[in-house]
């Protein structure tokens, strides 16, 4: 059993593979507010409580945006699984050049998408996570990462409209009848959401403008992350959509990085 733990700024998901299959996945809050025992105790109830037996785990890897949450999961996964987990970084020899001015800046997540997106379907692609922000990451036809856009995520975007307005309320992230909002909560879903997929369709269609100039064929459109379904519904420019691509990305590193290393000579 290899497991993967994905760190984002508002969940951790966590997933268990036995070999390329992943058996089960767990959400929980990335949060600063529980020990490091007590997240361990969860993690291993949870994953016990999906049949996921402990002692057969002989991996883990780490994708982290969460520099001080990821200390907490290395001593996890020494302590609970025995293990020392692969740590994803574009330090790492990922088999792939990274386009950026500075590699290193390069969120952990994001290189997990292009590698888990390009095993599976080849380039050019552009990735696009629906999570706290929204990336658009951008994937050669050799499968070089070549860089990519952040935006506001979605849900992020809502609850800053209400933090920084006197009188616009919470909203519920689900869409009204009609586009014209006749009330507050309805206007600002609309806002919103549909703000959010024509934002994506415009983004997209830049990106892919751009492409051209490099690339042979156009890039295949890919979404993961939380909004990713929404998104994916009410637009066709979304082409696949992938629920677990950062977890197959963090086992696909490990594969090559690491159980490579384990290898005896």
């Amino acid at each position: 059993m290899f497991i993967a733990i994905d760190i984002g700024n508002t969940h951790t998901v966590i997933g268990a593979y036995k070999e390329e299959k992943l058996k089960a996945d767990l959400r929980i809050p990335s949060t600063f507010q529980q020990t490091e025992d007590e997240i361990g105790t969860q993690v291993l109830t949870l994953l016990t409580g999906k049949g996921i037996d402990i002692k057969k785990i002989d991996g883990v890897g780490i994708s982290s945006v969460v520099p001080n949450l990821t200390d907490i999961y290395i001593s996890l996964s020494k302590k609970s699984f025995h293990q020392e987990p692969l740590i994803v970084s574009a330090y790492l020899n990922l088999g792939i050049t990274i386009h950026y001015d500075d590699p290193k800046f390069v969120g952990a997540d994001r290189i997990c998408n292009a590698i888990a997106g390009y095993a599976k379907y080849g380039g050019p692609l552009i990735i696009i996570d629906f999570g706290t922000a929204t990336t658009y990451d951008i994937v050669a036809s050799n499968g070089d990462y070549l860089g990519g856009v952040i935006a506001p995520g979605i849900e992020t975007s809502a609850a800053d409209l209400h933090k920084r307005t006197a009188q616009l309320p919470k909203v519920d992230l689900h869409l009204p009848n009609s586009i014209i909002g006749t009330d507050t909560v309805s206007s600002m879903q609309t806002g919103i959401l549909w703000g959010a997929v024509d934002a994506m369709t415009g983004m997209v269609h830049r990106i892919q403008s751009e492409l051209q100039q490099v690339e042979t064929k156009k890039a295949l459109v890919i979404a993961t992350g939380g909004f990713s379904k929404f998104v994916a519904d009410h637009s066709q420019l979304i082409q696949h959509m992938e629920t677990s691509l950062v977890l197959d990305g963090i086992r696909l590193i490990y594969d090559r990085v690491y159980r490579k290393e384990k290898k005896p000579a």
